[in-house]
């Protein structure tokens, strides 16, 4: 049985230049995950998906309006969107309008991109899965920065992917490429 892509929504997630004024967005292979976000997009033109830009935006610092860097990264800002939206939680489906979005257009199947891979992409999708969509996880059209934990350790943006590829795939979401993620008859992410 295939999908109906237009029963499918990219969404790109918090790929903003707010990011890009932080010291460690420099310290990480950011070009990479430009380049397979844009594939991922051009991909999901191509493939009939809607595209949904989502930006994150709080009442003070680099992520408030009075900032001017709560705007799609400048590579991004041209790409063809269906729909905009803005959040100020972790999760895209909490107070944005998105969810009534996604239902009025019929959409069931989310495939989830963008930054940070361990914060908002990751929450998004714990959060749409519970809520009842069918969600894909394209690992590599995340990006994230090294961070600190309390104990001191310090974990690499490899370590940050692959723990959360584990804890999401088969429970929350199918971690996928962005090949898989763009076939037209998916396989089945887990309940």
């Amino acid at each position: 049985m295939t999908s109906d892509p237009t029963e499918t929504a990219l969404l790109i997630i918090d790929a903003q230049e707010s990011f890009r004024q932080r010291q460690n967005w420099f310290e990480t292979d950011y070009a990479t995950y430009l380049a397979n976000q844009k594939r991922l997009i051009e991909g999901a033109i191509a493939a009939g998906h809607k595209v949904v830009r989502v930006l994150h935006l709080e009442p003070e610092g680099i992520f408030s309006k009075a900032s001017g860097f709560v705007r799609p990264l400048a590579e991004l800002a041209d790409l063809h969107v269906d729909a905009e939206f803005i959040k100020t939680r972790h999760s895209a489906l909490v107070g944005s309008g998105l969810d009534v979005w996604l239902t009025e257009n019929g959409i069931r199947r989310l495939i989830v991109s963008g930054i940070r891979t361990e914060q908002c992409c990751e929450t998004t999708t714990r959060h749409a899965s519970d809520l009842g969509w069918r969600v894909d996880y394209v690992t590599e059209a995340t990006h994230t920065m090294a961070l600190t934990d309390a104990t001191g350790r310090t974990w690499s943006v490899e370590d940050l992917k692959a723990r959360t590829a584990a804890v999401l795939d088969g429970r929350f979401a199918r971690v996928c490429t962005i090949a898989e993620a763009l076939e037209l008859a998916p396989k089945a992410a887990a309940a």
